[in-house]
């Protein structure tokens, strides 16, 4: 169905939704007047321009770009910062001494050799034609030269270098904010591509904005984003460079009219499309190139998938989801990403105001409703979502298992009822005909009949010979949808025309959609929702155009939400450049059979503090093990022969109170898992998490050990 996901089923407009941010081709629907920003503009462009052209370095994956300063693969021997500083000092004594001897002629006066080789004579005493001030510069430059050579030496044997770059660099260093030095040619804020494709006044009024404190980073991604468009030949030069010229930095605005968040939480670069997370501790067990580094995501990492997993108050939604939920919304109004963020109603997803839909369903002053059906017009593709909806949980949950007779069964009566009716039935009605109520199915059959829908017919009769046999799933199906044929749901999933129902047709457009699901009293209806949801995303985001859209799914509590369709189409998200984030109190909440795959389906993996050690030992599982060092130490007594060593052996014995003994050290290479059940279950600190990264690329991260709160 060409919707743009707000339609109902028959096709009554209700309100739209953010399409792509680009310039104006046509005139259009006025958006809202925009909303005055989180934060007033700067009275110039300073902090801006420093944003635009601070450094970022290319890196490995999961690492904050920003302001970044690479570090060597592997950790550089490095000397105690004690025995450094006590090897410097003692060669600079050194030196002293040697150059004191010198001075004072107890080493004699062969040092003078060259000197006397290389110096005039006429040069030498105090009648010479240099005159006294003139000789005495020229014999004390030359044990200025000695000096000099001596210094370089102590330095070079006391290492002064390595002191100098640990302990005073550091304390000169610029912060990493700072605005970095960028030539002309290639400065960001100067917009030199549009000037080499023939749009030279369009980036003058751009330089103009970024100078004058009237551009922000949503804005410098939102008109990339449209200028991307130009060079794919979405949209025209002349298009893009009118709506430049008219309204500047708010050009090609996002639909909504707006061009900030209400207010921000995490630290975001829009010029990577990355949000920070947190900081990767500086530990032996994280690679030496990662600790210390920012960690963050994008969604270049968000495009194989996440999964986190971690008992309440661990931080999933706080750290985790929010920040995520956040930063895609940004690129939401960028024009680069569509999102929707699933949670229980209150559970801190971010303010209304930061989205452009906001279904609260069992809420009654909910403005929209969600679409059961998924915006689809195909009754076999209704039945097969709905399906997986209703009772994709009681499959078999070996991946090659499905749930093929439940999608037959609705699909004989979703079939002949919207042959009859126009539309599909609503949750009282599909209740009803999945227990067999007499009335319904023969006003069915007779509208069947009057229309000359044999074949409609036939399925009709077929689901009427399947009720009550043996093996029957109607009744498992009728008992699912009446948990939705509550009072509290009374004005919810309507067909009818009469709501305003929301569907997952509209991630061809860079939406902003929260769901809030009912927690308390209804947390079967919930689970079965957020399993509709999950199921609903997966079949848009494969049938999309314009892929280039990155679509995003938070799910804040998947439990009972992991299903073996639901792994497989985790799965084929990537090649439609789409991912998911889940988020599990306990792998206990996923069958057993199926916390392998849906580990393996994800290509980033977390497990925050507090984790048990059953669930430790399945992500020991997947992130396998390594060859290390392992070093044997062997103390060995020494026994003294001679009477001397007896007598010096008790003497150390009386002083250290300890045996002489001799070290044996082995070193070997073991393989072992780089982190074991134990140390997930005991090593993690609070509010930290393992985190194992994979982009969309294959590059991929081991796990590393990242503080949330840093």
């Amino acid at each position: 169905m060409d919707s743009d996901g707000t339609q109902d089923a028959r096709g009554t407009h209700a309100s739209p939704v953010p399409r792509p941010a680009g310039p104006p081709e046509a005139p259009a629907m006025p958006p809202r007047p925009p909303r005055a920003p989180a934060t007033p503009p700067l009275p110039d462009g300073s902090a801006f321009l420093t944003w635009v052209r601070a450094p970022r370095p290319d890196a490995a994956p999961g690492v904050w770009r920003f302001g970044h300063r690479p570090r060597p693969a592997e950790e550089p021997e490095e000397i105690p910062a004690r025995q450094l500083l006590s090897g410097a000092l003692i060669a600079f004594l050194v030196g002293w001494l040697v150059w004191s001897l010198l001075q004072n002629g107890y080493l004699g006066t062969w040092w003078w050799v060259p000197f006397d080789l290389i110096v005039p004579d006429a040069w030498r005493g105090g009648d010479s034609d240099l005159g006294e001030t003139g000789t005495f510069i020229v014999y004390q430059g030359y044990e200025l030269l000695v000096a000099l050579g001596i210094m370089i030496g102590a330095a070079r044997l006391g290492r002064w270098g390595e002191v100098w770059r640990r302990f005073v660099t550091p304390r000169f260093r610029r912060p990493e904010a700072q605005e970095a030095r960028t030539a002309p040619e290639d400065d960001p804020a100067q917009w030199n591509e549009l000037r080499a494709a023939g749009a030279p006044d369009a980036a003058e009024r751009l330089a103009t904005e970024a100078r004058s404190g009237l551009m922000r980073d949503v804005d410098h991604a939102r008109i990339l984003r449209a200028w991307q468009g130009v060079r794919t030949g979405r949209h025209s030069l002349a298009g893009f460079s009118g709506a430049v010229l008219k309204d500047g930095a708010a050009a090609c605005l996002h639909p909504s009219g707006e061009r900030d968040l209400p207010a921000r939480l995490a630290r975001h670069d829009l010029v990577t499309g990355q949000v920070r997370l947190g900081t990767t501790v500086d530990d032996a067990r994280n690679p030496y190139a990662y600790r210390g580094t920012g960690l963050a995501l994008g969604p270049d990492l968000l495009g194989t998938s996440l999964v986190a997993v971690g008992p309440a108050g661990s931080g999933k939604t706080g750290t985790v989801v929010r920040p995520l939920a956040e930063s895609l919304c940004l690129h939401a109004l960028a024009g680069r990403a569509a999102v929707v963020v699933v949670g229980a109603a209150g559970a801190g997803l971010g303010p209304a105001d930061a989205y452009d839909v906001v279904v609260r369903i069992g809420n009654q002053e909910s403005e929209y409703d969600l679409d059961l059906y998924g915006g689809t017009t195909d009754p076999d593709e209704a039945a097969a979502v709905l399906a997986e909806a209703l009772v994709g949980d009681l499959a078999d949950p070996h991946p090659g298992s499905d749930s093929r007779r439940s999608t037959t069964v609705l699909a004989q009566l979703l079939g002949p009822f919207r042959a009859v009716h126009g539309r599909f039935p609503s949750v009282p009605e599909l209740r009803q005909l999945l227990d067999g109520a007499p009335g319904p199915f023969a006003a069915l059959r007779q509208g069947l009949q009057d229309a000359g829908q044999e074949s409609l017919l036939r399925e009709l009769d077929a689901r009427e010979r399947q009720m009550g046999q043996p093996g029957d799933v109607g009744g498992v199906l009728g008992d699912r949808v009446a948990l939705l044929d509550r009072p509290a749901f009374a004005g919810f999933f309507d067909t009818s025309g009469q709501s305003r129902p929301f569907t997952l047709k509209a991630l061809d457009h860079p939406v902003r959609v929260r769901i809030d699901l009912p927690q308390r009293g209804h947390a079967d209806a919930s689970k079965m929702l957020a399993r509709l949801v999950l199921a609903q995303f997966t079949a848009s985001v494969a049938v999309r155009e314009d892929r280039s859209l990155f679509a995003c799914l938070l799910l804040d509590d998947a439990t009972g939400v992991v299903t073996p369709e639901a792994v497989r189409g985790i799965q084929r998200l990537r090649s439609g450049n789409a991912g998911v984030v889940i988020t599990l109190r306990t792998l206990d909440d996923v069958a057993r059979p199926l916390r392998g795959p849906l580990l393996g389906a994800t290509g980033c993996r977390m497990a925050l503090s507090g984790l048990t050690p059953w669930d430790g030992q399945d992500f020991a599982e997947v992130w396998g093990k390594e060859w290390t060092e392992a070093r044997d130490v062997t103390d060995r007594q020494i026994i003294a022969e001679t009477p001397a060593g007896k007598a010096v052996h008790m003497l150390r014995r009386v002083i250290t109170g300890k045996a002489p003994t001799a070290r044996a050290v082995t070193v070997r290479q073991v393989e072992r898992e780089r982190w074991s059940a134990s140390e997930l279950a005991h090593a993690v600190p609070a509010g930290h998490a393992v985190l194992s990264l994979t982009d969309v690329k294959g590059e991929h991260a081991p796990p590393l050990l990242v503080d949330l709160r840093g």
